[in-house]
């Protein structure tokens, strides 16, 4: 199975520390966000990973061939000329998953509890475009699901504002907080061929919610730590060490 890390972020929240370090190689528990993402991927059976890299891109990919790529295919997709945000990020990785597949996406600053090969089974059987991962969470941003956890919108409650524009009664719909994970079907590369470079993957789905199935998947009793922040770091060492107690 494939997957997607996206690793290209400038991690400006988390500076200073991001002055003279990626955010995918800040440590957690003495070992690197990355690993802990690769590890956990590697665990539920994905075996080929695309990094994409822009800040500090040699230190990642240093870093990946001091461990081996962690004894699966390991590739780099190198942003380094332009960040393309995530939609374009991975459009510029379509020839590695060009096998007609559904292929796994994770942010690398999200910790999480997730089963996913339990998402992956809920992708397959849903025939969606994509399936995100949402849950019922604190915050200003919210992606807006119908009653079959179907994508319909997404508003800033502190703006006011949303998407698609025409979407003004927000009355009736799930509101939920997109997790950082997510599943995609090879089909979205066709309806991202006429678009520009660069372009965020939120506002491509909104775009498409009319016309293609984009599920949004809430786990049970799930666990998730967004690891964007200073303050969250502390947080995060206690959160790796209840995953894993015996280490």
């Amino acid at each position: 199975m494939k997957a997607m890390i996206f690793a290209a972020g400038l991690g400006t929240r988390l500076k200073p520390l991001t002055d003279t370090l990626p955010k995918a190689l800040i440590p957690i528990a003495g070992k690197p966000l990355l690993e802990h993402v690769i590890v956990k991927l590697k665990a539920a059976g994905f075996d080929e990973i695309m990094v994409n890299v822009h800040h500090f891109p040699d230190q990642i990919i240093d870093f990946l061939k001091l461990h081996n790529n962690f004894g699966i295919r390991v590739e780099v997709s190198d942003e380094r000329d332009q960040l393309l945000d995530t939609g374009g990020g991975i459009r510029k990785a379509k020839w590695f998953f060009e096998d007609g597949k559904p292929f796994l996406v994770h942010n690398v600053d999200i910790l999480s509890n997730l089963d996913l090969k339990e998402l992956y089974q809920e992708h397959i059987k849903s025939g969606s475009l994509a399936t995100l991962v949402v849950s019922k969470r604190d915050t200003f941003r919210y992606l807006l699901f119908n009653e079959e956890k179907r994508l319909c919108g997404w508003i800033n409650e502190k703006t006011g504002e949303t998407k698609p524009v025409r979407f003004t009664d927000i009355s009736g719909f799930n509101k939920l907080a997109f997790a950082g994970i997510q599943m995609l079907s090879p089909g979205v590369f066709d309806l991202m061929e006429s678009l520009k470079p660069k372009f965020p993957i939120m506002d491509f789905y909104l775009f498409n919610t009319l016309s293609q199935q984009i599920q949004g998947f809430v786990p049970n009793d799930f666990h998730m730590l967004d690891v964007g922040k200073l303050n969250v770091l502390d947080e995060a060492e206690q959160f790796i060490k209840m995953a894993t107690p015996n280490s």
